[in-house]
């Protein structure tokens, strides 16, 4: 498994694009990232539109080990686009319309991490390359409201358990990927 972080905008997708053809002549592409607006139904249309048309996409937040398997081809690599909109997902799943005064983030957490460690068990059974893309949300400061906190918490917890499994782990950084590991 390899994962690849960066900030916002840093070309961590591009990277692991090109990883994951130069590692298997067909890449299925795992989107997590679902439309809630105009704005976002456009950043899908452009990641579409930047990805080889022979790309298999598949569009799946919930229950990944369904999709990274032990039966995956060894031929076709895995591109996971991204943990960071897996983890807002599941948050946003999990506590529907309740309140966010009422959200148990400990509950949340452990909610998510059960999903990580189906995902990273997944992972380890998988003939396929694996790579999983995700956002280094810790490098700013110190969000301003509570959830923002809690995520950034959890983000980045979880990317330091993807980080310790993973063979290697990427920094992208203005377009240029620094391997920190393996």
């Amino acid at each position: 498994m390899i994962l690849i972080t960066g900030g916002a905008r840093s070309g961590k997708s591009r990277h692991g694009e090109r990883l994951a053809q130069e590692m298997a002549g067909r890449v299925m592409y795992i989107a997590t990232s679902m439309v809630f607006d105009e704005e976002m139904a456009e950043r899908i249309r452009h990641h579409q539109q930047s990805r080889p048309a022979h790309w298999r996409t598949v569009e799946a937040w919930r229950d990944l080990p369904a999709v990274i398997t032990a039966d995956n081809d060894p031929e076709e690599a895995i591109l996971l686009e991204c943990i960071t909109t897996l983890i807002s997902n599941l948050l946003f799943d999990l506590v529907g319309d309740t309140p966010e005064s009422s959200w148990d983030y400990a509950a949340i957490e452990a909610h998510i991490e059960a999903h990580i460690d189906r995902l990273l068990t997944a992972c380890a059974a998988c003939p396929s390359p694996v790579i999983l893309v995700t956002n280094e949300v810790g490098m700013g400061i110190v969000p301003e409201n509570r959830l923002a906190r809690h995520f950034r918490d959890i983000a980045g917890r979880v990317n330091q358990r993807l980080a310790a499994q993973a063979e290697q782990v990427w920094l992208v950084v203005s377009g240029i990927g620094v391997k920190i590991k393996g």
